[in-house]
């Protein structure tokens, strides 16, 4: 959940900054550019999703044997920089991210809720 609330915490304001030269892609609220994707869209991110989840866990989809095998709760094996050379550097990596995404999620919330209220831009706010 904290991985995704960073990556959305991101897209709020990437969206506000950002659009596609496309007719459908000038919503200036993220709340409001979702609801604008159509349902095929939708579908179409949800399954994909879906199938990254199922294909990492190497088809185990239930907490219960997810895990089976040892492996930790967001360990993936994806090092290509090799920073957890050690095991320091892996704990303290390990609790920042704990960290920020603890912080991404509140972050994340009170975007969402920002938006709601004020049906103002986050940044457009900032600037005001």
């Amino acid at each position: 959940h904290g991985r995704i609330c960073m990556l959305g915490c991101l897209g709020f304001w990437v969206q506000e900054a950002v659009h596609l030269p496309l007719p459908g892609f000038d919503a200036k609220l993220p709340l409001d550019a979702f609801f604008t994707v159509p349902t095929s869209g939708l579908w179409q991110i949800f399954f994909t999703l879906g199938g990254i989840e199922v294909l990492s866990n190497g088809g185990k989809i239930t907490p219960g044997d997810m895990f089976a095998d040892g492996r930790s709760p967001g360990d993936i094996n994806f090092d290509p920089l090799n920073l957890g050379g050690d095991d320091a550097a892996v704990r303290r990596f390990e609790l920042a991210e704990l960290k920020h995404s603890r912080l991404a999620m509140i972050g994340l919330g009170g975007l969402v809720h920002q938006e709601i209220l004020t049906k103002q831009a986050t940044l457009e706010q900032l600037q005001s």
